[in-house]
């Protein structure tokens, strides 16, 4: 594990400014095996974008301490990106075993956790060459499939807060969701 959490960091300090999308950028639609509470079951962006934003996050590896720190302040704000229409779906080349452990005990069966496979964390840019998995990116995506936001950014601070600010601002534009 030490191993594991010495060559992300040397990765990511070697590595320059992460290459997010744009807001304005269409989302790629996608499908994968996800868990909700530690249930399995097919993921589609595409229907989820059908009921509000999807704040989509990327993370590099579940269990390590910086994204359980992330799991939990998602988990504890679920319940305010709900109340703006907004569904969580954080993804890492993690197998899906470990996905539904972090599912239960990181994200505190909060929100949804998927695989992100190798065409996913090329079209969204988040690859972290190294680790063989992504980086730490956060993006909201309105329902019409259009990127809000986009944060990279190696430290945890920042990504729910201007998630849920993003959010927030599509809610006022968009009373009732269109």
């Amino acid at each position: 594990m030490k191993r594991t959490a010495l060559i992300l960091a040397l990765a990511l300090s070697a590595s320059p400014a992460f290459a997010a999308l744009k807001p304005g950028t269409r989302a790629t639609d996608f499908t994968t095996q996800a868990v909700l509470a530690g249930d399995v079951y097919s993921y589609n962006l595409n229907k989820a974008l059908k009921r509000g934003p999807v704040v989509l996050y990327f993370y590099p590896k579940a269990f390590t301490a910086g994204c359980t720190v992330e799991a939990h302040e998602f988990s504890e704000a679920a319940d305010d990106f709900a109340a703006y229409g907004a569904s969580i779906i954080g993804m890492s080349a993690d197998n899906i075993d470990t996905l539904k452990r972090f599912s239960v005990e990181a994200c505190r069966n909060k929100f949804t956790v998927g695989i992100a496979s190798k065409p996913v964390i090329k079209n969204y840019k988040v690859s972290l060459p190294i680790m063989g998995g992504s980086n730490r990116t956060t993006y909201v995506i309105a329902p019409d499939g259009k990127v809000l936001f986009a944060y990279s950014e190696l430290g945890v601070k920042g990504h729910v807060s201007g998630a849920l600010n993003a959010v927030k601002a599509w809610r006022a534009a968009n009373p009732k969701g269109k």
